[in-house]
């Protein structure tokens, strides 16, 4: 298929620069820049049934409880000092 693309001076300046750093012409550069920022065939119906999924998800509270659990835990474990980012002690009343 071919294309033809009105493009301003300073958007046809902008895709020439960065055709040149990359190494290509602008033809090719141009030809990367849609490959990579089009959707596959298939993939957009993918991504939709994969939102669809998370918002029917049914044990979505559970898994939000447990991986909130996880990061506490884990952010708990990473600090510096012995002093706890997240004291059992105030759960539920701080955080």
């Amino acid at each position: 298929m071919n294309v033809t693309l009105n493009l301003t001076p300073e958007l046809g300046h902008r895709l020439q620069r960065a055709a040149q750093h990359h190494g290509v012409s602008a033809d090719a550069y141009t030809l990367q820049l849609l490959d990579r920022h089009l959707p596959c065939d298939g993939q957009a119906s993918d991504l939709v049934s994969l939102l669809q999924s998370w918002i029917d998800g049914e044990d979505d509270a559970g898994e939000q409880r447990e991986t909130g659990e996880h990061l506490v835990r884990a952010l708990d474990e990473d600090r510096l000092s012995g002093r706890p980012l997240f004291p059992t002690g105030h759960k539920g009343v701080t955080w």
